[in-house]
């Protein structure tokens, strides 16, 4: 993918040494370099993706049946999971290599919207699964060059702002594609979604031709990793980053510091946020059969996901600030507990709970789960995983990071299926509160590291 243009801007990097233009000091040319507008490019493209997880869940179950279904959709999870790793690999050396934003970001919203399109004329687990499959390998090509064009045209001093900015333009887009969806469900064919998705996502690949202007210099992917706006919001988009490929002495490097106290901070928050990732896959991959198990309708399901993403948006507005009054390490507890309380809670619903009411504990505990428990661990997880990383050797830690998070998702996917049809859902969710305990476990193992990040980095 590459732009027309004849000549590449200059490459800068804070290592570089090549001073880049003063963020802070606007000049008449510098207008531009302060416009927001084109944020709102990501808007259409959110609307389509937010509902596209449940879509493929419902139709899947829809096609084969509740059995077969629940199995495919772990499997798909599986597959779609598992091409996020060298999505997220390719596009970031992409990114690296052609220093045009806008064609990326562009030519990967009209894929996505190809890609949904084909979604009307498939209805084999194959096709789905390669389809889904596909959307994960395209829709991953944006974060990065997003996340940097904020950082090449907006001053320094807001960036901040910028990213909060953007994150919410995404996430309110999500919340409007969920509300769009629970609606036409209820009014239109369930099959005929994908159009307005479909067509959404060229409308942002157009309004990214209009409205991106490249910036005049750019940055490399590492300054994503050395702010932490950027590496919050980019992982929040995508919880994978990867500066080079990671090598079995990564992850043998990173590990071994098990062997001794002072250095085993690193590797224990890695296996707490692994042990957080599997109980996601479990959980998540078979939240939707269970509510159709219980013949919850197609809005009731799009329901109980509006709900969960409107929490989640107030939250992360929240989150901040009380994280700023407590320890990182408490602060992650708490999450980490809360939400092991609601996955128990609805294994405990979904085995004593038949019927429409199940919706009841659906919505009301899955909502604090992913809203207000997410955003709060999130928050502050990601935090840690910024400080941990240190001033040398980041790339390599955060490739040993980003694999175990991608492996743990697709590991959770695959438990799902099999342990919901074959040992009920409520097995399958207390699995997942288990893991969430094991991870609460393992975070407040760090309690008595509270000071050491600093020492780790000068050390590292």
């Amino acid at each position: 993918m590459t732009d027309s243009a004849t000549t590449l801007p200059p490459k800068i990097s804070e290592k570089s040494g090549v001073p880049a233009p003063a963020a802070d000091k606007k000049t008449p040319s510098d207008k531009s370099k302060s416009r927001t507008s084109w944020f709102y490019s990501v808007l259409p493209y959110s609307v389509a993706s937010g509902p596209l997880s449940t879509f493929i869940q419902i139709a899947l179950l829809q096609y084969y049946g509740q059995t077969a279904g629940t199995v495919y959709i772990g499997l798909i999870t599986t597959a779609y999971n598992g091409i996020t790793i060298p999505a997220a690999m390719i596009w970031g050396f992409a990114t690296d290599k052609v220093h045009r934003r806008k064609p990326i970001i562009a030519y990967s919203f009209v894929l996505v919207g190809v890609d949904l399109a084909a979604l009307f004329f498939t209805r084999s687990v194959f096709g789905v699964g390669l389809v889904y499959s596909l959307f994960g390998l395209f829709a991953s090509a944006s974060a990065t060059p997003y996340n940097l064009l904020i950082m090449e045209t907006q001053p320094k001093n807001s960036w901040a702002s910028a990213f909060a900015i953007f994150s919410m333009i995404g996430t309110l887009g999500n919340v409007f594609g969920l509300l769009l969806s629970l609606v036409w469900v209820a009014f239109l064919p369930f099959q005929w979604l994908v159009i307005p998705l479909s067509a959404l996502c060229l409308v942002s690949a157009a309004l990214a031709v209009l409205q991106i202007e490249e910036p005049s210099f750019v940055f490399e992917r590492e300054m994503i990793v050395l702010q932490k706006p950027s590496f919050s919001q980019r992982l929040l988009a995508l919880p994978l980053m990867f500066l080079h490929v990671p090598r079995v002495q990564d992850f043998q490097r990173v590990f071994n510091g098990l062997r001794h106290d002072l250095t085993s901070q690193v590797p224990i928050l890695y296996l707490s946020i692994v042990a957080f990732n599997i109980a996601g896959g479990i959980f998540n991959t078979s939240l939707t059969p269970s509510m159709s198990r219980n013949g919850l309708s197609q809005s009731d399901i799009y329901a109980v996901y509006l709900v969960a993403m409107f929490i989640q948006v107030i939250a992360f507005r929240y989150a901040a600030p009380y994280i700023a009054r407590r320890t990182l390490i408490k602060t992650s507890v708490g999450g980490l507990v809360l939400r092991s309380i609601c996955y128990a809670s609805m294994g405990i619903s979904v085995y004593l709970v038949s019927g429409i009411w199940y919706f009841v504990p659906s919505i009301i505990f899955y909502p604090i789960a992913a809203g207000i428990a997410y955003a709060v661990y999130y928050t502050a997880s990601s935090t840690m995983v910024f400080n941990s990383l240190g001033s040398k050797g980041h790339g390599s830690s955060l490739g040993v990071y980003s694999a175990l998070v991608g492996v743990a998702s697709m590991l959770g996917s695959l438990i799902s299926g099999f342990t919901s049809v074959y040992l009920g859902y409520y097995v399958t969710f207390m699995l997942a509160a288990f893991f969430l305990v094991l991870a609460a476990v393992l975070t407040a193992r760090l309690a008595r590291f509270e000071q050491l990040p600093k020492i780790v980095q000068a050390k590292s």
